[in-house]
């Protein structure tokens, strides 16, 4: 394909995925209310133990600013089989059909990897609210600015979801000819660096058991990315060894 054609190709692929997020807001604006009370399950459960905390909205369009962010997440969240879908299409055109099954099986693994790393930060979400919530003095309120409260929720469970599938792009690299295992594990110390720096990021300072429930299983699927890699390679090396055997037989 031409750089025009390959432009094109990208614009198809994008226009389809902004498509298919639109129609899943539209379902995730319907239930929206359900998944904002899901989300305030940790400030009404310290609401109940302390009764001083709530959420509140400062700006006249602030809960319909909400619902809409809400709906937009959700989207993108129950979108995610069309977009990864779309990522694996546009590679499709400049891959050879054994390249094209190895994309099919990124897109068949990261699907679930993601919608994993989105329930995985959704999982330890309450921890960190209430962790952060417990260095609030004795006779003082809790008021949740419910923008900021919810824009840090829903980034946490979107970043840490596309966290999980980057390990698969490791493996989709190895397989197409990129990156060989040994260059994945030799670089892990540099990986389980980053990793780390990330969920420092995404998680509190002081949080360190949500710190650690976020870095372990990213790091399990960084050496399991290089175990794949490595079978891979070592079978690869035995075929290459057979063809050169046959050649001078």
């Amino acid at each position: 394909m031409s750089f025009g054609e390959h432009l094109a190709e990208l614009r198809k692929r994008l226009f389809i995925s902004a498509i298919a997020i639109l129609v899943a807001m539209i379902v995730g604006f319907i239930i929206s209310e359900w998944l904002i009370d899901q989300i305030a399950i940790p400030i009404t459960e310290i609401a109940e133990e302390r009764g001083r905390a709530i959420l509140n909205f400062d700006a006249i369009t602030g809960a319909f600013d909400l619902r809409m962010k809400v709906a937009f997440t959700a989207g993108l969240v129950i979108s995610s089989p069309v977009w990864l879908y779309q990522v694996w299409a546009f590679f499709v055109p400049g891959l050879t059909r054994k390249e094209i099954a190895y994309v099919l099986g990124f897109f068949l693994s990261a699907i679930p990897l993601f919608l994993a790393g989105c329930a995985a930060g959704y999982y330890v979400m309450p921890h960190i609210v209430e962790l952060m919530v417990g260095f609030t003095p004795a006779d003082a309120s809790n008021f949740f600015n419910a923008a900021m409260y919810y824009d840090f929720v829903l980034k946490l469970i979107i970043a840490v979801g596309i966290a999980f599938v980057l390990p698969v792009f490791l493996v989709l690299l190895n397989f197409v000819g990129v990156l060989s295992a040994a260059a994945i594990i030799k670089g892990w110390r540099v990986a389980v660096l980053v990793i780390a720096l990330f969920c420092a990021i995404a998680t509190p300072a002081a949080d360190l058991v949500s710190m650690f429930l976020l870095a372990i299983p990213m790091v399990f699927l960084y050496f399991v990315a290089y175990g794949v890699a490595y079978l891979h390679d070592r079978r690869a090396a035995k075929r290459q060894k057979v063809r050169e055997a046959e050649l001078v037989g």
